[in-house]
């Protein structure tokens, strides 16, 4: 709030202060007498802040103050709701597209059931080099995603494949998503099938595409760090090769059933398309 009387008239019994002052305003803590104080030197024009009892006032000439009080009053005028309330930032909730997994996950089991039911699946559907490379069954890169040998290996791959899976579609989008799991699939099939094609090679699961899809998620964070601007990228580059290089260690080895090498073909083939496809795309604007 303000004030006009002159300063002797409410001035403390010790306090003297000069006939050719003003009191221009009235405060209850310094710093909003500061606040104002900065005004009329930004004006040019010297200002006395002193305390009188429980408030402080600020005196200037008394020829300034009539220009002094104006100017204040439209300081206050513009210095209403500022500074602005600022709200803490929110941090950015990642949204899993779990639906389409599921449809995944309901189609896996579906063929699990039928494949019994139905021992001719295997004999057709099943990786097999010497039927890709011999009688050009390329088929099979596919359809071998589908089969399983057993429960157990099926648990194993929808259990891991509904959480990588999401997690691939929630930072490439669902259609490119999927594509780029599907690629990956298949290359790391073909590849490992082309590396035993002198050999009677046969296997099945939904494995490839797991890894596939942990190497998506690895090479899209490979691609981010390559472009960051920092001092010690190359600690950048590491972290995130090395944890996926250690998930693969962990969980794609295994008994001598384990098809290790469709794992790291699988994995291999979805780094090098994470990685140049690493543009991150939202759920929002994936079809």
């Amino acid at each position: 709030m303000e004030a006009h009387e002159h300063p002797a008239d409410n001035a403390g019994p010790d306090q003297s202060i000069p006939e050719d002052l003003v009191a221009v305003g009235i405060y209850r803590t310094t710093q909003e007498g500061f606040d104002h104080s900065v005004v009329v030197l930004a004006l040019g024009y010297a200002c006395w802040l002193m305390p009188f009892d429980t408030v402080y006032r600020l005196f200037v000439e008394s020829s300034k103050a009539a220009q002094v009080r104006a100017e204040l009053t439209s300081y206050d005028g513009e210095s209403v709701g500022w500074p602005p309330r600022l709200e803490p930032d929110k941090p950015a909730m990642v949204r899993l597209d779990f639906v389409t997994p599921l449809l995944w996950a309901l189609v896996v089991l579906t063929v699990f059931r039928g494949q019994w039911r139905h021992p001719e699946w295997i004999e057709a559907g099943a990786l097999d080099a010497a039927a890709i490379f011999e009688h050009h069954e390329v088929w099979r890169i596919l359809t071998a995603l589908f089969l399983h040998r057993d429960a157990v290996h099926l648990v194993s791959n929808l259990c891991s494949g509904i959480f990588f899976f999401a997690a691939v579609l929630s930072v490439f989008g669902r259609l490119r998503g999927w594509l780029l799991l599907g690629l990956a699939a298949m290359a790391g099939n073909f590849a490992v099938a082309a590396m035993h094609a002198a050999e009677n090679y046969r296997s099945m699961g939904a494995s490839t595409a797991v890894f596939g899809a942990l190497g998506l998620l690895t090479g899209r964070s490979v691609r981010h760090a390559t472009g960051a601007r920092h001092p010690h990228r190359g600690r950048l580059l590491f972290v995130p090769s090395a944890a996926g290089l250690i998930i693969l260690g962990l969980y794609g080895a295994g008994g001598p059933t384990v098809d290790v090498l469709a794992h790291v073909t699988g994995f291999v083939a979805g780094a090098l398309l994470g990685f140049f496809a690493g543009r991150p795309v939202s759920l929002a604007t994936a079809a």
